[in-house]
């Protein structure tokens, strides 16, 4: 079973993706947080494999989050997802320790290839991005 958390500030955006998530067979929404804060705590109580982050967030964002939670484990596999579709923001998750980035737009099965590619160790960018290459991966 593929444990995922689920990080995002609006409840309904973390109810929905749980929801279709939850449909999926061989995935389970183990937790959902509203801020990178309760991403890092979770992700340490919670090993989860997969971490759906949002970047916009406060008081701690996605970018800072993922960076924390890369300096004390590298097994849990980070998917960056926001309403941006720049280069910017896909570059500074991926410097920042993300193994992909799917915007919000993506569908439900985009979401899914994305945490599969992920988890075969691949870096997965969503269609809606993916004409922005050369994207630059840094870890």
């Amino acid at each position: 079973m593929i444990k995922l958390i689920i990080v995002d500030d609006h409840f309904h955006v973390r109810e929905a993706w749980s929801w279709v998530l939850n449909q999926i067979p061989g995935l389970t929404v183990i937790a959902q947080c509203a801020n990178g804060q309760e991403a890092i705590e979770a992700a340490q109580r919670l090993q989860p494999d997969v971490m759906l982050m949002d970047i916009h967030m406060k008081p701690v964002n996605g970018i800072e989050a993922t960076r924390t939670i890369r300096g004390f484990s590298s097994d849990i596999k980070i998917i960056g997802v926001s309403v941006q579709a720049e280069r910017s923001y896909v570059n500074e998750m991926l410097r920042n320790g993300a193994n992909g980035y799917v915007t919000k737009n993506s569908s439900s099965q985009e979401m899914v290839t994305a945490i599969d590619e992920v988890l075969a160790g691949k870096t997965y960018i969503c269609e809606e991005v993916g004409h922005l290459r050369p994207v630059v991966a840094v870890r």
